[in-house]
């Protein structure tokens, strides 16, 4: 597999032998959580003369406290360990989202400095608003997602921290809820990263194929998982002619993947999660402009996220069934690539008018749903990097979403804030279905120069049949181009956590 996951141990209020009062067993930096009033007034840190430079930096405005913001600072044997790391948080009762950031920062920190075990002193402040296990797996969250660096091809390769981790509670009694909401973080890091990791793969080394044997590899890792790949002669006999048009242009043939996950096999109930798998996205014979083209091999982001919660999932136990579905496809220019104008039998026996080669995720996700309700699912979520156009409203910050289930959508943005994702609903008006006529087919995959984001997700819910619906556009937050907070240069693995929060939800797990 392409991500082995986090190399950690941790403990949780060890023996005061192991905080350093032994020679050899002294973490290299502690960590103190600071806020502006604490700044402010003369409440001891750490140490006078530590809390004392720090303070001065803060009156100089080097440093502000704010979340994600830390200042390290060697002790010169003032305590036992070797370096200070204060880490900015807000005052008070922090929300999830600012101690995932603060944590964040400490993540980076630590692993820029080659940092390899540290104390942190949690302020009981960090608990008190949320719970226990919700703030330590906040905590986790934070500190990996933070410290994630995309792998390098380079001679020299990645180093990843691998940490000794020591948490010291203002209350003992919290140290079993801390472990496990700890735990819980590192998991659902560890299937983030591992949707960053399988974004950030170039595109020569993530073909449809090479993209099909990694869900077979996640399956033989993860037991409860179980994968099924057609390759392009069984999409042919099963009609998939969505997904085969798509990738004709391509030497690299396309594939269906599915991954089943029976976490309440008692249960009937299904839900189709599906991801768009587009390993390359030239805009076909609708050629995309060369500049900036190299981010193309990020339109499998959805996909990848879809691999994530599936790993996810797994490691967490939750007692869900979801079936998810990948339809993995190069959309390249070549003498034997679908043309505008063409006219495309999907494999639900709708028909598609072509107008735009480069609106070819929604002809591949058409598909995908397709085949997900022909597996068992009674509800549908689909996550894809649709459209360039959802950037025009919501910019790289915010997920756009659009559904045919107001329930279902409401409990995603439910899952979404709990998460600290953001995403917006978008309208799916009536009138809006008028951009996706056509005059030679059922319907024609590109509406126009306006509403392009509400367009391309209607065209997908055309294909729910029955089902309840939600469509997660992340054209615009799949990939970064510097960092930002938690999210990384490239990849960020998005709605990952929201849709393991939902499912969680779903599972009626509340810790």
């Amino acid at each position: 597999m392409l991500w082995s996951g986090w190399q950690l141990r941790w403990s949780v209020n060890p023996p005061a032998k192991e905080l350093g009062d032994s020679l050899g067993q002294t973490a290299e930096a502690v960590v103190t959580m600071v806020d502006p009033d604490s700044l402010q007034g003369d409440a001891g840190l750490l140490h006078p003369i530590l809390d004392e430079s720090l303070r001065e930096l803060f009156r100089r405005g080097a440093f502000g406290a704010t979340a994600g913001e830390t200042h390290v600072m060697p002790t010169h044997g003032l305590v036992p360990e070797r370096y200070a790391l204060f880490a900015g948080c807000s005052p008070c009762a922090p929300t999830l989202k600012e101690i995932r950031i603060a944590a964040g920062g400490i993540g980076k920190s630590s692993a820029d400095l080659r940092i390899a075990s540290l104390k942190w002193r949690v302020p009981a402040s960090i608990v008190n608003g949320h719970g226990v296990d919700a703030a330590a797996s906040a905590c986790a969250e934070g500190l990996l997602l933070g410290a994630y660096r995309k792998n390098t091809l380079a001679s020299e390769g990645r180093s990843l921290p691998q940490w000794d981790l020591r948490f010291v509670l203002e209350r003992r009694e919290d140290g079993g809820a801390w472990d496990r909401g700890f735990e819980r973080g590192v998991m659902t890091a560890d299937a983030v990263c591992y949707a960053r990791e399988l974004t950030n793969v170039p595109s020569n080394l993530l073909t449809p194929e090479r993209f099909a044997e990694e869900a077979v590899s996640l399956a033989a890792r993860h037991g409860p998982l179980e994968c099924r790949v057609y390759d392009e002669k069984e999409a042919a006999a099963e009609g998939m002619g969505g997904l085969l048009a798509v990738g004709m242009g391509s030497a690299n043939p396309p594939r269906m993947i599915m991954l089943r996950y029976s976490g309440r096999p008692d249960s009937q109930e299904w839900t189709g999660l599906i991801g768009k798998g587009v390993t390359f996205d030239t805009g076909g014979i609708n050629l995309k402009p060369g500049q900036g083209m190299e981010e193309f091999i990020s339109d499998m982001g959805g996909a990848a996220a879809v691999f994530g919660v599936m790993r996810g999932l797994a490691e967490l136990r939750v007692p869900v069934n979801v079936v998810a579905v990948v339809p993995a496809a190069e959309n390249m220019p070549s003498g034997s690539a679908f043309k505008p104008g063409d006219v495309i039998t999907t494999y639900s026996g709708k028909t598609v008018e072509v107008l735009n080669t480069d609106a070819e995720g929604r002809i591949v996700l058409a598909d995908g749903l397709t085949a997900a309700i022909r597996a068992g699912a009674g509800k549908l979520i689909d996550v894809a990097t649709l459209t360039g156009a959802v950037m025009h409203a919501l910019g790289d910050v915010t997920t756009g979403a659009i559904a045919n289930d107001q329930p279902l959508l409401e409990a995603v943005l439910r899952a979404s804030e709990r998460a600290g994702e953001y995403v917006w609903q978008l309208p799916a008006h009536p009138e809006y279905r008028k951009m996706l006529r056509s005059g030679v087919a059922d319907l024609k995959n590109h509406g126009g120069s306006w509403g392009g984001a509400i367009a391309g997700g209607l065209f997908i819910g055309a294909f729910a049949e029955d089902r309840p619906w939600v469509h997660l556009d992340i054209g615009g937050t799949a990939w970064m181009w510097e960092d930002r907070d938690l999210e990384p240069k490239g990849g960020t693995g998005v709605m990952v956590r929201t849709l393991l929060e939902h499912f969680r939800a779903e599972a009626n797990i509340t810790e």
